[in-house]
């Protein structure tokens, strides 16, 4: 089992990189942190989570610029977007944020991809909410052109570019894991095996996570692909409860491979600590 933090990074939290020095010296192998560029003012997208909108949603950094910092801090910890909103991006010069960072961390990014939830956010940035799947598919396969071929082309719906030379290339061959950040559904599963290398559910109980790791597998096999080669990446916002050994053995028994542990967006007095408890959870 492995086991990473996530955190908003904010300008009124711990620096990135400090927090990531402390998270390699405790022993966690990732970081990851998600992505919004902005908050439109008229909230109309009910967040997800219920409620009021935490303020960190339209205060965190800039996710890339984030992680290279955490990067250059540390040595061996893994840096991962969790998640990156691909449907607000430019995929050429994502694709060249991608390959760069992977390069100067020496091959330890993870790509975390998702759709999004707040469609008025995407709308300013050109792409239509019922849209997001298909524009998300097509970015993501282009990338996957440009970081494979020294001149790469691609032709869709959403992304269409004749060939063009951009480096660098990744230094993760052929390139870092996409891990998919979506639903449990179906369609969201065929998406998974179709272009990603991996699954990062957030919140789903153990005894309901095991049976969509099943049937993400079987989607998988029908499909023509090992599912071996898909890992299951599971976020947990455990500095809300009293996590313990034993809920890492239940998600451990449900397949999942990796846990994240939630870190509110805060100073060192606070994060210091919960990064000490979930050290001594994870031995």
């Amino acid at each position: 089992m492995l086991f990473g933090i996530s955190i908003f990074p904010t300008e009124y939290a711990m620096h990135p990189a400090n927090l990531a020095r402390a998270a390699e010296e405790r022993g966690f192998e990732s970081m990851w942190v998600p992505e919004h560029t902005h908050i439109p003012v008229s909230r109309r997208s009910p967040w997800p989570g219920g409620g009021d909108l935490p303020k960190e949603y339209w205060h965190t950094y800039d996710p890339f610029i984030a992680l290279t910092a955490a990067a250059m801090a540390t040595s061996k910890l893994k840096v991962a977007t969790g998640i990156c909103l691909v449907v607000e991006r430019d995929p050429i010069i994502t694709a060249k944020e991608v390959a760069s960072l992977d390069q100067l961390s020496g091959g330890r990014f993870i790509f975390g991809i998702g759709g999004g939830w707040n469609a008025e956010e995407m709308e300013n940035h050109g792409t239509d909410f019922k849209n997001r799947w298909k524009v998300l598919r097509e970015r993501i396969l282009a990338m996957k052109e440009i970081w494979a071929n020294d001149e790469a082309e691609f032709h869709g719906e959403f992304v269409n570019f004749d060939k063009i030379w951009s480096y660098p290339k990744p230094f993760q061959k052929p390139h870092p894991p996409i891990i998919m950040g979506s639903g449990y559904g179906l369609k969201a599963f065929d998406r998974i095996v179709e272009f990603c290398d991996g699954w990062l559910p957030t919140g789903i109980e153990p005894s309901v996570l095991a049976e969509k790791i099943s049937l993400l597998r079987q989607r998988a096999e029908a499909a023509g692909r090992d599912p071996g080669k898909i890992s299951v990446t599971s976020i947990y916002y455990f500095y809300d409860s009293n996590p313990d050994q034993r809920d890492i053995e239940e998600l451990e028994k449900a397949g999942v491979e990796r846990v994240v542990f939630g870190l509110p967006s805060a100073k060192e007095d606070v994060l210091l600590p919960l990064l000490d408890r979930y050290a001594s959870i994870i031995g």
